[in-house]
């Protein structure tokens, strides 16, 4: 009997149904259960079949098609994680998401409704069926009355977006377990991008926790994590927040990036792009890109390094560089010549503007 619920309740989970199971679930009837169970019985024995599974077939596979695999494979683990924690006596209460902190550590660096679509999808989800899985909350260490989130900081997040009350389950937990908890849910639910472990690790060790710890807590061995804590240490953190969580650069990419920034005038090069408009602008695997150039460029002892002009959208279509008195503007292929003779039509008005004001200051 427990083996057949167990696998229905998988099953919601893998195609999208409500899974808001009780702990008194477990004293049930095989028979109630099942949310066709009455139909079922009541209906004719030639029609049992015929009348209500193809419907729902139907409606699952549509659902299972628009599934990834990584996504069907965390529904799964997440049935598994609520069904253990339901077996072992923990239920499931609604918290009012202004009595809920996050916690200590933070892991991510998108932010949300602005440059994560899957927080975007996520709160629709949520909008649309409710929240799915519960998130794992301890008693505040600090404030009684108050809870803190060991996993689920998404899902926390979209709540309060929504106005809604968030599902949870409560443990006692000590910092190295939320700490546990918190990077194992990373590993299994969404992984974060590699600068994203990086500061993560970072900052668990600057708090003092044990590199041990660390490297269960995101899963790496103890080469990988001497690599982000390598990377961490070998950029500001307000950079790599302007950066933002760059999914799409590896830690070759970002070792790389940690080299470069090391060179002469490799820092003030950074807080001057991290400036620039068309940076702000950009979406976060651009802004690497864009930062990753900025500091690659002409890293000659010699030579002048030219700067980028850029159109709205960050294309560049023309670079100057400056030696002495002399300037020369090099125009992207795709540059027009009426904008150019427009350009030089300006400079030579700009200068006699500028000669006679010169004079009328005499």
């Amino acid at each position: 009997m427990t083996t057949g619920r167990d696998r229905k309740n998988s099953i919601k989970a893998l195609f999208g149904e409500a899974l808001t199971p009780a702990p008194e679930t477990k004293s049930m009837p095989a028979a109630d259960v099942s949310p066709a169970a009455g139909q079922a019985h009541q209906a004719p024995s030639g029609q049992t079949e015929t009348n209500a599974a193809p419907a729902r077939s139907a409606s699952g596979a549509v659902k299972a098609m628009g599934l990834s695999l990584s996504s069907i494979a965390r529904e799964a683990e997440e049935a598994r994680q609520l069904r253990q924690a339901l077996e072992e006596g923990e239920r499931v209460i609604s918290l009012d998401t202004a009595r809920v902190d996050a916690s200590f550590i933070s892991d991510r660096l998108s932010q949300g409704e602005v440059n994560d679509p899957q927080f975007i999808e996520l709160v629709e989800s949520m909008r649309e069926s409710g929240q799915q899985v519960p998130i794992l909350v301890r008693p505040h260490p600090d404030d009684e009355g108050r809870y803190q989130v060991a996993y689920g900081h998404r899902r926390m997040r979209a709540a309060q977006s929504l106005g809604i009350e968030v599902k949870a389950l409560v443990r006692a937990l000590s910092d190295d377990e939320l700490v546990l908890a918190q990077g194992k849910e990373n590993a299994e639910r969404r992984n974060l991008s590699f600068i994203e472990r990086a500061v993560f690790a970072q900052t668990l060790v600057t708090r003092g926790f044990d590199r041990k710890l660390i490297g269960d807590a995101l899963s790496v061995q103890k080469s990988e994590l001497s690599r982000l804590i390598q990377v961490a240490e070998g950029i500001p953190e307000h950079i790599v927040r302007a950066i933002g969580p760059a999914p799409k650069a590896g830690r070759d990419r970002w070792m790389k990036l940690v080299e470069l920034y090391a060179r002469p005038a490799g820092n003030e090069k950074a807080q001057d792009e991290i400036k620039v408009a068309a940076f702000k602008e950009a979406e976060t695997d651009r802004r690497f890109e864009q930062l990753f150039a900025r500091l690659a460029r002409n890293t000659g002892a010699h030579k002048p390094e030219p700067d980028q002009l850029l159109a709205p959208g960050g294309r560049v279509f023309a670079a100057y560089k400056r030696q002495g008195r002399a300037v020369k503007i090099d125009f992207a292929k795709d540059v027009e010549q009426a904008f150019i003779d427009a350009l030089s039509a300006h400079v030579s008005e700009a200068y006699a503007a500028h000669l006679k004001a010169k004079e009328t200051g005499k």
